[in-house]
C-alpha cells in the first residue's frame, strides 16, 4: 500500500512540474551540441528528490545529513538549470553537500588523506553521472540498473533502509515513463542527474563502508570507462574538458551513427545490470581473485569500448568533417 502511495504521489509531483516548468518556461533548447532537435520541458528529474523526499518524511525523518546535502544539491543544480549559475557558487555548494554526506556515513574519523581521496572519488562520480545524461533514457535505464542491483544485495548485507532504495527505484520509473520515449516529454536536467547519483552514491558507499569491499565500486564500471576514455581522448585532442560536448561513445552511437537513442540508452543499462551481477557474484570470493577479476574486467571493457568508438569515429565522425 505505502509504495502504491509513492507511486501516485510521484506521479502527481512530476504532472504539477510540467505545469509549473511551462509556464515559467523550464525548456531545454537543442544547439549545435545537442542529441535532441524540439524544445523540451527541462528539470523533470526533479522527481528524484521528490521520491527522497517522501521517504525522508515517511521514515520518520532517516539520514538527516544526507537529506540535507541532497536538498542542497538539487536547489543549486535546479536554479543552475534555470539561470547557469557560476561555477564557483555551484561547486561551493557540491562541497558542502558531500561533506554532509561523509558526515552522514561517519566518515569524518579516517585520516585525512583517506577522507579526501573519497571526497574527489565523489565529486567526480556526481559530475560524470551528470556529463553522461545526453540522450533520452540513459540516466533512467542506468539509475535503475544501479537501484536493482543495490536492492539485491541490500537484501543480504543490510546496509540501508530498503524504502530509500525502493522509493528511489519508483521516481526512476516515474520518470522514465515521461523520457524513455523517442520524443521525451522531460529531460532530467542537471537538478535529476546529479541528485540521482548524489541518492546512488550515498548509498553506494553505504555498501562498501558496510561490507568492507571496494569491488561493488564495478557497479559504475559502464559510466566510468565511458567517462575516464572520453576525457582522455579530449586531452589528446588539447580540447577543453571543462566545455559542453558529445564526444562520448553513446552520444556518437545515437548522434553519428544513427543508432536509436533508447537501445543505447537499453544497452548502458542492461551491460552495467549484467557486470553488476557478475560482481556481486564474485564478492563472495578472497580478495586476490576479486583483484584479478577486476583488473581482467576494466582492460575487456576498455578494449571493447576502444575499439567500437575507433571503429564508430572513423566511419562516420570523420567522414561528417
Amino acid at each position: 500500500m505505502f509504495y502504491l502511495i509513492v507511486i501516485l504521489l510521484l506521479f502527481i509531483l512530476e504532472l504539477g512540474y510540467f505545469q509549473i516548468a511551462d509556464k515559467y518556461n523550464i525548456i531545454d533548447k537543442p544547439n549545435q551540441r545537442s542529441s535532441h532537435t524540439n524544445v523540451t520541458l527541462r528539470g523533470g528529474g526533479i522527481i528524484f528528490y521528490f521520491g527522497a523526499l517522501i521517504y525522508f518524511i515517511f521514515s520518520e525523518f532517516q539520514y538527516p545529513w544526507f537529506f540535507l546535502g541532497l536538498t542542497f544539491m538539487t536547489l543549486i543544480s535546479f536554479l543552475d538549470d534555470i539561470w547557469t549559475l557560476s561555477n564557483k557558487i555551484r561547486l561551493s555548494v557540491h562541497f558542502v553537500s558531500v561533506l554532509l554526506m561523509l558526515y552522514q556515513l561517519n566518515l569524518f574519523s579516517l585520516p585525512w588523506f583517506y577522507l579526501l581521496i573519497t571526497f574527489i572519488i565523489i565529486v567526480g562520480v556526481i559530475n560524470a553521472y551528470n556529463f553522461m545524461d545526453g540522450i533520452n533514457g540513459i540516466t533512467a535505464t542506468y539509475s535503475l540498473s544501479l537501484c536493482i542491483l543495490l536492492t539485491i544485495v541490500n537484501q543480504k548485507e543490510g546496509f540501508i533502509d530498503q524504502d530509500l532504495l525502493i522509493c528511489s527505484m519508483i521516481s526512476v520509473l516515474v520518470f522514465a515513463f515521461f523520457n524513455f520515449r523517442n520524443k521525451a516529454k522531460t529531460f532530467a536536467g542537471d537538478v535529476g542527474s546529479v541528485s540521482i547519483a548524489y541518492i546512488l552514491l550515498f548509498c553506494l558507499a553505504s555498501l562498501i563502508i558496510k561490507s568492507g569491499n571496494l569491488i561493488y565500486i564495478l557497479f559504475l564500471t559502464v559510466y566510468g570507462v565511458d567517462a575516464v576514455w572520453t576525457i582522455v581522448r579530449r586531452l589528446w585532442l588539447k580540447e577543453n574538458i571543462f566545455e559542453a560536448h558529445r564526444s562520448h561513445l553513446y552520444q556518437f552511437l545515437a548522434n553519428e551513427a544513427g543508432i536509436n537513442k533508447l537501445l543505447v540508452s537499453f544497452l548502458y543499462g542492461l551491460i552495467q545490470f549484467v557486470i553488476g551481477l557478475s560482481v556481486i557474484w564474485i564478492s563472495k570470493f578472497d580478495v586476490i581473485y576479486q583483484i584479478i577479476y577486476s583488473i581482467v574486467l576494466l582492460t575487456i571493457v576498455s578494449g571493447i569500448y576502444l575499439l567500437i568508438k575507433s571503429l564508430v569515429v572513423n566511419k562516420f565522425v570523420v567522414k561528417l568533417r
